[in-house]
C-alpha cells in the first residue's frame, strides 16, 4: 500500500484516534503528520506486514511521548527566580519596563472582555489553546483569533510613539 493510499483511506480515523488520547484536534493533528513523515522516512517500508497498523503504532508511540512531554511540563512549570538571586534593575529600564507593562494593560482594558481573557490565559497563565477553548465554551480557531486580536493590539499600543 502506497504511503498517498493509506492517508486517503485512514487520516481520519488516525487523527480521531489521537484526539481520543490527546484531547486536542491540533496535537492529534500535529501527532499524525509526524507519523506520516516518520513512515515515509523509514529505510525499508517493504519490511513492514502492514503500513497501517505500524502508521497507528508509531502515532501512539507519540501520542505517548506528547502526553508525557505534557506531564512534565505540568509538574514541573517554570518558575520565575528569586528576586535575590539577581542585582536589581538599572533604574531607567525599570522605568521604562513599568511604564511599558501599564501601557500593556491600558492596551488590555481597550479590549473586549473575552479578547483579552483569552489573551491572558494563554500568554500570561501559559494555558494551552485546547484548554482556553473548553474553559471559555469557544472553539480553538476563535480561541487563536482572540489571542492573535489582543497581540497585535497590545503590541501597537505598546509601540505607540508618545504623544508630546
Amino acid at each position: 500500500m502506497r504511503i498517498a493510499d493509506l492517508f486517503r483511506d485512514h487520516n481520519r480515523a488516525l487523527v480521531a484516534f489521537l484526539q481520543c488520547r490527546l484531547h486536542s484536534i491540533s496535537d492529534a493533528q500535529e501527532v499524525a503528520q509526524e507519523a506520516y513523515v516518520r513512515l515515509v522516512t523509514m529505510e525499508r517500508p517493504e519490511q513492514v506486514d502492514s503500513l497501517r497498523a505500524y502508521l497507528f503504532r508509531i502515532a501512539s508511540n507519540l501520542a505517548v511521548d506528547r502526553l508525557r512531554a505534557r506531564q512534565v511540563r505540568a509538574d514541573h512549570p517554570l518558575l520565575a527566580p528569586d528576586e535575590d538571586l539577581h542585582l536589581a534593575p538599572i533604574p531607567e529600564r525599570h522605568v521604562q519596563a513599568t511604564g511599558q507593562l501599564q501601557e500593556l494593560y491600558k492596551a488590555l482594558r481597550e479590549l473586549p472582555a473575552k479578547t483579552a481573557h483569552a489573551f491572558v490565559m494563554h500568554v500570561i497563565d501559559g494555558r494551552e489553546i485546547s484548554a482556553i477553548a473548553r474553559a471559555m465554551k469557544i472553539s480553538e480557531r476563535m480561541v487563536r483569533y482572540h489571542v492573535a486580536h489582543a497581540l497585535a493590539h497590545c503590541r501597537a499600543r505598546v509601540d505607540e510613539p508618545e504623544m508630546p
